[in-house]
């Protein structure tokens, strides 16, 4: 078995590293942006912007640990179950990509309405700050959860390695969308992920929360009802703060709240709900996004 996955691997090596590549641009691009703001003198706060930073390093050493390991691996022992096999082929890419990016909405859509799950995308919501860095602000555990929504792939025939970079794709396109310098780019708002519709999705306005969870293509959220375009000024981050700028604050400060929460429930009941249930809920409560 490993010495095939090896070989699967070593086929899409080229997909891997024409991402490493996109990855430098990338970086260039942060650093342009930040030069800009410095020169243009835009507000910034040059904390968020090093919380960003220094919580990207501490994913890149997470990544080549066992926390990177356990996503790959969780979707490659999978294939073992699956019911069919999809060849590797143009059209199975097409497919895969297709798949992968539905699969990201409804991934996307559960961390905002399971609070356990929440717990470790919020970090990504937190900043007061929207720019390139943003994109960088991603929680140090979230691949321990994040790989099981991608089983079902696996059993349906889709190849693991295909399966994983196709995901790498979708994670990959939205480094862009975290952008303010970029406007309205009319009918592509509609089709696309676009600067305009994430900005709606980073937003704790009243209306904007818990929209636009789409990763490339948009159409899903038209096609699910939670679309949102950009029609007021936007007011980033959640509606309770974190109040710190340290990464490990950052990271797990939701999951303190919910121990808390959980310590203080009364019952098992309202302690499951504080788990289980949406952001914001408590009981006597139907749910809670506009609490968060």
């Amino acid at each position: 078995m490993f010495n095939d996955l090896d070989a699967r691997f070593a086929a899409f090596a080229t997909t891997f590293e024409a991402l490493d590549w996109v990855g430098v641009v990338f970086l260039i691009a942060i650093i342009s942006e930040s030069i800009w703001d410095i020169v243009v003198k835009r507000q910034r706060r040059l904390g968020e912007t090093l919380a960003n930073t220094a919580i990207a390093l501490g994913n890149a050493l997470l990544d080549r640990t066992v926390f990177g390991l356990v996503f790959v691996l969780g979707v490659v022992a999978s294939e073992s179950l699956a019911i069919a096999s999809i060849p590797v082929t143009w059209w199975s890419w097409v497919l895969a990509l297709l798949a992968a990016d539905f699969t990201y909405y409804w991934m996307h859509r559960c961390e905002h309405k399971v609070r356990l799950l929440w717990a470790y995308h919020s970090v990504h919501h937190s900043s007061p700050e929207f720019n390139l860095t943003t994109s960088l602000r991603l929680a140090w555990v979230e691949g321990l959860f994040e790989w099981v929504f991608f089983l079902p792939m696996i059993l349906i025939g889709f190849d693991a390695v295909q399966t994983i970079a196709a995901l790498v794709i979708v994670v990959v396109y939205q480094t862009w969308i975290h952008c303010e310098k970029i406007g309205k780019l009319g009918w592509l708002d509609r089709v696309f992920n676009t600067p305009s519709v994430h900005r709606v999705h980073h937003a704790s306005n009243t209306g904007y929360i818990d929209r636009n969870f789409g990763g490339i293509l948009i159409i899903w959220d038209r096609l699910f009802g939670t679309y949102q375009p950009e029609e007021q000024e936007i007011v980033y981050g959640i509606t309770k703060p974190v109040g710190s700028m340290n990464p490990l604050v950052i990271n797990f400060h939701e999951y303190w709240q919910i121990a808390k929460d959980v310590w203080n429930a009364g019952s098992f009941r309202a302690a499951m709900g504080y788990v289980l249930r949406e952001p914001g809920w408590s009981p006597g409560t139907d749910k809670g996004p506009t609490l968060r």
